[in-house]
């Protein structure tokens, strides 16, 4: 496996860490602030309608620009700032804001993401390294799920979002090692 790829997967892990360990709680943190069922869908359809539309545009400029690492970077720092958003949350108008957040942060991360991986990939293992990245998702998302609960369970959400946050950082300064195919690095 490429060294990029290492480097990447390894960034890649902190932010699944972070972002997963809401997921089985979100509905919880969606009542807390005032919301029901109802809010709590409404908050996902946002994020994943933004997402879902975006992402296709999106990629249209990125196959133009081709500067994958800097997408990566500006994308995972929005979705960063969302985590932290969601820390200063206290009602459901505001969880929609940050949701719009989170889904141009994705936006912005996910084609340049698949690029980046898909350039670096040989393809003589294109099954086991893309098998690399599904399965640490999953791992770490299980991994995540139960610590996010207990997290929220012991010290509360605004704890969790802080160490969302904390963990998507640690990915971010990681990010920063990451190189282009042709060279440019994320940040110089």
């Amino acid at each position: 496996m490429h060294k990029q790829l290492k480097i990447y997967l390894t960034m890649f892990s902190f932010f699944v860490l972070g972002e997963t360990m809401l997921g089985p709680i979100y509905a919880i943190f969606v009542k807390d602030i005032g919301g029901n069922i109802l809010d709590a869908g409404i908050a996902w359809s946002i994020f994943m309608l933004i997402s879902g539309i975006g992402i296709y545009l999106m990629a249209k400029i990125q196959d133009r620009i081709k500067k994958y690492t800097k997408f990566m970077i500006g994308g995972y720092l929005l979705i960063s700032l969302g985590f932290l958003g969601y820390y200063f949350v206290s009602n459901v108008i505001q969880l929609f804001l940050v949701q719009i957040l989170m889904g141009i942060g994705t936006v912005i991360v996910v084609p340049a993401r698949d690029s980046f991986y898909t350039e670096y990939l040989e393809k003589k293992n294109l099954a086991s390294q893309w098998a690399a990245w599904e399965s640490l998702w999953f791992i770490v998302a299980g991994i995540a799920a139960l610590l996010g609960a207990f997290i929220a369970n012991k010290f509360g959400f605004k704890f969790l979002f802080l160490t969302m946050f904390i963990l998507s950082l640690i990915g971010l300064v990681i990010a920063t090692q990451l190189k282009d195919k042709n060279g440019n690095k994320s940040i110089h």
